[in-house]
């Protein structure tokens, strides 16, 4: 048998695997399976779309660097400021005279944000009011933005236009072996209508994001191994503002706003082309994680959205602002903060299963990458991508096995 791959979880993580794969494999030997009626209805599609390089700890810098650059070369090369927003970005730090939020879960990056040191003049979106303080934060030309969802689309639309196949909906429910134990195929069922079929392959890819343990427990289920992901919910509002013009956004592009709230409250706001402004930073660790991604607009908060309208009236002003998309997303977190990017060892995947040898076979698992997501969409894929081919690594995740 030919090496295969499939990928579970058709998410950004899981599109650019996918993607990256197809460069160096036959694309129809790989296969993409995701349970969701409609794709990217979690972090993929609901999240910031703030890209940074150099933001990062020392265990993912060399990913942070490399998916930045990553990020950048496929923009210019298929037009990604048209197709999905792609845009410069400055970085700011915002102290408004007055802030009403409520305590909740502070945001990682205003942390990183605040670590770095600038000048510069806010956006004219942003309302300072009495006492408020803008900062520029970072290096120009090291943060930018896009719009994860029609990033996402673009990638899992390359995939299909090369071959790769697409199952959807349906759910991987178990792995056969041969007569060695190792990895043959993977027994998918489709959700509408129940029908079964077994997808032969040698390599399997977990990109599942937050829902990545429960996939792996279902697959594994001798396995003793409980895979340390868990989710972090958020709230976010996409709005339009009549001060946020295309205009402006031609002269000086994005500006991504960190502000520095009361009692953990750490609102984000990100400018994106096309005249939406994104705000989020409502989060919460104990919201339990729906069975399917798009079961996640039922458990929308309207007091957290709320919230995140009187904070978007308070610091772009009490002029007309428009809701254009309510969203809830589950960011899959670890403990450490980093993500979790390797293959697992066969010794982990339970009783009489084992995987072929070296890059002929394998289990792997890309997630935990909370929210930077997006930004390590793209090093994440490629690197990934080349160790299940067994070629050389472009950056260094020796820090980010299981």
């Amino acid at each position: 048998m030919t090496s295969s791959t499939v990928v579970l979880g058709a998410g950004i993580i899981g599109a650019s695997t996918a993607y990256y794969l197809g460069q160096h494999q036959t694309p129809s030997s790989i296969h993409i399976v995701d349970p969701s009626p409609e794709l990217f209805e979690s972090a993929s599609g609901y999240a910031g779309g703030f890209l940074a390089r150099d933001w990062f700890s020392s265990q993912t810098s060399g990913l942070g660097a490399l998916s930045f650059d990553e990020h950048r070369k496929l923009a210019e090369a298929e037009d990604g400021g048209q197709k999905w927003g792609y845009m410069r970005s400055t970085p700011i730090s915002f102290s408004p005279g007055t802030m009403k939020g409520q305590t909740v879960v502070a945001a990682g990056r205003a942390e990183a944000a605040s670590r770095t040191g600038g000048n510069g003049v806010a956006p004219p979106w942003l309302y300072q009011g009495d006492g408020g303080r803008a900062e520029a934060i970072g290096e120009e030309g090291t943060v930018a933005q896009v719009d994860p969802l029609q990033l996402s689309r673009f990638l899992l639309q390359k995939c299909l236009e090369s071959g790769v196949k697409l199952h959807h909906p349906a759910k991987a429910t178990s792995v056969m072996t041969d007569t060695r134990n190792e990895i043959s195929s993977v027994r998918i069922m489709d959700t509408r209508s129940g029908t079964e079929s077994d997808i032969p392959c040698t390599n399997i890819v977990i990109t599942a994001g937050a829902w990545s343990p429960q996939v792996f427990a279902a697959l594994f289920p001798r396995s003793q191994l409980k895979l340390p992901i868990s989710s972090l919910a958020g709230h976010s509002l996409v709005i339009q503002s009549p001060r946020w013009t295309a205009g402006y956004e031609a002269q000086a592009g994005c500006h991504a706003v960190f502000v520095s709230g009361g009692s953990g409250y750490s609102p984000e706001i990100f400018s994106r082309a096309g005249g939406h402004i994104y705000i989020a930073g409502l989060n919460s660790a104990t919201e339990p994680l729906p069975l399917l991604a798009t079961d996640s607009r039922s458990g929308i908060s309207k007091s957290a959205i709320a919230q995140l309208r009187a904070t978007a009236c308070e610091i772009l002003g009490r002029g007309q602002i428009e809701i254009v998309r309510e969203g809830l997303c589950f960011r899959p977190t670890t403990s450490s903060g980093s993500p979790i990017i390797g293959r697992i060892p066969d010794t982990r995947l339970g009783e009489g299963v084992t995987t072929r040898p070296g890059a002929d076979g394998g289990v792997y698992l890309a997630a935990g990458h909370g929210p930077w997501g997006i930004s390590l969409s793209l090093g994440t894929g490629r690197v990934l991508a080349e160790m299940i081919q067994g070629r050389k690594l472009s950056a260094d995740i020796s820090m980010l096995g299981l």
